[in-house]
């Protein structure tokens, strides 16, 4: 029998909705303090976050918008390090105002999987500063096995190359781990990687495709709080509105 022994959780949009009212706005500030023409409204940014990485995602736009055409790629590259740094300070102050809360469940599932001895990992394309400042100050007392993010991989999701890396770094095998994700690329790079796969969507993300994923709810659901809905996915699964470690290793568990 192999057993759940590990869980993953990539970060943006899953412990944090930090995309519309933290991401984007943080990129709108920079933006500004650097006098740059460019505002990113919440639809635009939805289309934007297709594309995997905050240096991408900026890459991507100022190409496909001609913005970058009179530049030579020093020039850009070295723009968009100038313009993700800054954004990266902005965010993590709204991070460490309070700004941006805990999505449901999550503290409660991450100290249940503490009390199980479980191994605890997050796996994400955002910047490695962001993703300290997330597990040390805003989860403080969550004990992280290990905190992988940023460019500590070249290829980003949908490809599977981080959970392939968490794989090797906590030595299990994908049948002994789930992911908790919430977007279509998460859920291809975990299926890839051959982990099982609970989707949390949030508002940029709940229209996708999350067929892939084995479990897919709206909110890892608290008791005393918000409950979850079971919104789909390909295993039966009883579901009160409030998802528990123990209840998710006992179904996934072979």
């Amino acid at each position: 029998m192999s057993r759940i022994r590990g869980f993953f959780f990539d970060q943006d949009g899953v412990i944090i909705d930090t995309e519309r009212d933290g991401h984007r706005v943080a990129f709108n500030m920079a933006f500004r303090e650097m006098g740059l023409p460019v505002q990113w409204d919440i639809p635009l940014y939805g289309e934007l976050l297709q594309v995997a990485g905050g240096k991408e995602r900026l890459l991507h736009y100022f190409h496909s918008t001609g913005f970058a055409d009179a530049m030579e790629a020093p020039e850009i590259d070295h723009l968009i390090a100038r313009l993700h740094a800054r954004k990266t300070d902005i965010f993590i102050t709204l991070l460490e105002s309070g700004a941006l809360p805990l999505r449901p469940g999550v503290r409660r599932l991450m100290e249940e999987i503490n009390t199980e001895g479980l191994l605890l990992g997050v796996c994400t394309t955002s910047n490695e500063r962001v993703a300290r400042a997330v597990a040390m100050k805003v989860l403080k007392g969550i004990r992280f096995d290990f905190v992988l993010a940023g460019d500590v991989v070249a290829r980003k999701k949908p490809d599977p190359e981080i959970y392939n890396l968490a794989l090797r770094r906590c030595g299990l095998d994908a049948r002994q781990c789930i992911v908790v994700e919430d977007s279509h690329i998460g859920v291809a790079a975990a299926k890839a990687a051959g982990l099982f796969v609970v989707a949390t969507p949030n508002d940029y993300t709940l229209k996708e495709d999350l067929g892939k994923a084995d479990l897919v709810v709206s909110s890892l659901g608290d008791p005393g709080g918000e409950k979850g809905a079971l919104l789909g996915g390909s295993v039966a699964f009883p579901y009160d509105g409030v998802l528990r470690a123990k209840q998710l290793v006992d179904r996934f568990s072979r």
